[in-house]
């Protein structure tokens, strides 16, 4: 048992029982006799260890499944109830405890949140940290940048304290609510304020006031000691078994949960008022939680933990997915029509992110009649970027000639040059190391984008390979903003850590 001696346990298995004998087993077996074939031909086809899936309609959850097998090694079938990492779907859930201080008056979200940080504080390059509030921390609009690290076991390297973490990579690259610019560091701000406000630790708060308040009886931050057997195994994309990692960022990226769990928490969201569900939050909570305070994309938007969009027949939901090394996830919920999806791979598999279209299309047989343009939307997935050279950007002209600067990351700085020249190639140098060029060039709505291989006065690569991916935006005849030395995949993933970079037309 996930939390043992607990009467809130109790609750959670006999709410369980309860909603499983309202699961038709003709709807499981029919209605999604398609997608039940689709999943099997992944898992035996595409190296796909397992999926879990549930989905919930009109106040019942209607079917939820496991498929393959949560851990290869030891023959372990995965379940609707096994716990699966759920990398950034970690964030809504961060973001419900955030809102539980939210109304208790312990925090607000319109103020800056270095006054919840305790004594160390952000610091930034452009704008006012002042500025970077709550809110905008938790839309991702604050002014941080891209950023995550993974510390693998067995590997000589640990997560540095939260206020370390801080000093290195608490820097505002764009003023606060420039931009929309998805930061995993801001999440994990977020949670070390829910420690800082409530005095419990993170993952101590979120388990009593969050989880056993919703019957999330197979959820928790990080897999505890006696839960190991408990837990979906990550993969590569090879089938090969990935070893435990921890984040610098938790509250982005920590949590574990299982499909029934989720299914239920998208529910709470829903304002579905599950009969054995505490309502930790007002229904005005969660309508904050989804309104738009931020533009991720064309019909795309952002609010506090969730974001939303519409699918291609117009239907709006609220979603968030999750993808990392040996995880895919996605949480969606179309409110109008009272559906919440879930479905979770212990693979980076594109299916977990395709399943809710695919059981919407079974379930909502026709177009949303109130948008029946949908050519607005784009719907928002997890995507690879390719480093293909393309051609160059004739717009970079306009930028012609030698830039000179610094590159400054915590532990230093280094002389930056940039030569863009007449046909639009941009060439790079740090400090006397050789020119190199900057790929897939582009100079659009005031920023210049590429990436570049070169080295950066730090050590967090940890000796791995990296590129260095610039986004610098044109400033009153300055160039600046961010470096990120992204690490090159290996057999597990990547880490991209950012730091400050800055030109001057010579």
């Amino acid at each position: 048992m996930l939390f043992p001696k607990c009467p809130a346990l109790l609750l959670g298995l006999a709410a369980y029982l309860a909603i499983s004998s309202a699961v038709s087993a003709e709807e499981s077996t029919d209605k999604f006799a398609p997608i039940r074939e689709k999943i099997a031909s992944a898992i035996r086809d595409d190296n796909i260890p397992s999926i879990a899936v549930a989905v919930a309609k009109d106040g019942k959850i209607i079917w939820e499944e496991g498929f393959g097998l949560a851990d290869r090694e030891n023959r372990t079938p995965a379940t609707e109830h096994t716990l699966y990492s759920v990398a950034s779907v970690s964030k809504p859930v961060t973001a419900t405890g955030l809102m539980v201080l939210v109304e208790r008056g312990k925090v607000d979200l319109d103020k800056p949140i270095d006054d919840y940080l305790g004594e160390v504080k952000l610091q930034a390059f452009v704008g006012k940290a002042a500025d970077a509030t709550v809110r905008r921390v938790a839309n991702h609009t604050s002014g941080l940048p891209l950023h995550y690290q993974f510390f693998y076991e067995g590997e000589p390297y640990e997560p540095p304290s939260f206020a370390e973490s801080i000093r290195r990579y608490g820097t505002l690259m764009t003023a606060p609510g420039e931009r929309y610019q998805y930061a995993n560091f801001g999440y994990g701000l977020l949670d070390h304020v829910i420690t800082q406000v409530s005095g419990k630790p993170y993952a101590d708060f979120m388990r009593e006031e969050v989880f056993l308040p919703l019957g999330m009886t197979h959820t928790s931050i990080d897999i505890g000691p006696g839960l190991e057997a408990q837990q979906a195994i990550r993969y590569t994309p090879e089938g090969k078994r990935i070893p435990s990692y921890k984040f610098d960022h938790p509250g982005a990226s920590a949590v574990y949960s299982s499909a029934h769990d989720l299914v239920r928490f998208a529910m709470f969201h829903m304002k579905e008022h599950l009969a054995d569900q505490k309502q930790i939050l007002k229904d005005e909570s969660l309508d904050e939680m989804q309104r738009d305070t931020a533009i991720e994309g064309k019909g795309a938007g952002y609010g506090i933990g969730w974001g939303t969009a519409a699918d291609d027949r117009g239907y709006e939901y609220i979603q968030h997915t999750g993808g990392m090394p040996g995880v895919a996830t996605t949480v969606r919920f179309i409110p109008s029509e009272r559906l919440a999806i879930v479905s979770l791979a212990n693979s980076r598999s594109p299916l977990a992110y395709r399943l809710p279209d695919l059981i919407s299309e079974v379930l909502l047989t026709e177009k949303n009649p109130k948008h029946k343009d949908v050519s607005e939307y784009v719907v928002p997935l997890p995507s690879g970027k390719s480093d293909e050279q393309k051609p160059a950007d004739s717009s970079i002209k306009e930028l012609e000639g030698t830039w000179r600067g610094k590159l400054v990351t915590y532990q230093g700085e280094a002389p930056l040059r940039l030569v863009v020249q007449p046909d639009g190639d941009v060439h790079v140098r740090v400090g006397d190391q050789l020119e190199t060029l900057l790929s897939n060039a582009t100079f659009r709505e005031g920023f210049l984008r590429g990436r570049f291989s070169g080295k950066v006065p730090y050590d967090d690569a940890r000796g791995r390979d990296y590129q260095v991916q610039v986004e610098l935006k044109l400033r009153d005849g300055v160039l600046n903003g961010s470096a990120t030395t992204q690490t090159l995949p290996d057999a597990w993933g990547n880490n991209a850590v950012t730091h400050w970079a800055e030109v001057k037309k010579q």
